[in-house]
């Protein structure tokens, strides 16, 4: 008896030990047209695959500026987990209610926003899962990536030199891009796509203090939500 406990032991850990990403229960009591994968199963494939994008994004950082864009992407994975991306943003924006509380009181705000950016990523992907809903399987990836970034911002430092001056300075700057997202298929080549993007750069900030204009050396963080598609090719 003791001996037949143990050969059945092996050969359930044998069969679990098998199982791979193409193991495919049978249940017999669903519909013929419907198969159940194992958690394993990767039922959308990155690797090798060519792949474009649209987001509409709303900038979440910046007090004094309420700021809307969109981005496009492009990437391509080397491997199921590992690829790289590229990234094209574009942004405008126009002082908010905040900006105009501050001027009531005879005070500059002083805001440097995003007018554009061209960025390129690695991205590494390990993670995936599928939700079971409304007798549907919904399948997406988690994708992180972090790499460069040339970045076009706008400043109103002219305002601190004189006020009537409402020109906006340009300038380009070099920094550090992050992405976290989501990416939800809808089928082979279409999938919704939800982001956080964060970029990170070094630029001059100008400030007034006892009433000379005063220009000091600071970090900058850029916060862009998105939600878009994309197409897989």
């Amino acid at each position: 008896m003791k001996n037949i406990f143990l050969v059945l032991v092996c050969a359930l850990m044998s069969s679990a030990v098998l199982a791979s990403e193409k193991s495919l229960y049978d249940f017999q009591w669903l519909d013929k047209d419907k198969e159940v994968y194992v958690l394993q199963n990767r039922r959308f494939r990155k690797v090798d695959k060519v792949y474009v994008g649209v987001n509409g994004v709303k900038t979440m950082s910046g007090a004094f500026i309420n700021s809307y864009g969109v981005s496009a992407r492009a990437g391509y994975f080397l491997r199921e987990d590992w690829g790289i991306e590229f990234a094209y943003g574009k942004n405008s924006g126009s002082e908010n209610d905040t900006a105009r509380g501050v001027r009531d009181q005879s005070t500059v705000p002083f805001y440097r926003k995003v007018e554009s950016y061209m960025a390129a990523m690695v991205m590494w992907s390990p993670f995936y899962s599928k939700i079971n809903t409304f007798n549907k399987v919904f399948y997406f990836d988690w994708m992180l990536g972090a790499g460069v970034a040339s970045i076009k911002t706008a400043d109103n430092r002219n305002k601190f030199v004189s006020v009537a001056d409402d020109s906006l300075t340009s300038e380009n700057n070099m920094g550090a891009i992050w992405n976290t997202g989501f990416r939800f298929y809808i089928n082979d080549h279409w999938s919704l796509r939800l982001d956080l993007t964060g970029l990170h750069y070094n630029a001059d900030k100008s400030t007034k203090k006892q009433g000379a204009n005063v220009k000091t050396n600071s970090i900058f963080s850029n916060y862009d939500l998105g939600i878009g598609l994309n197409y897989t090719f």
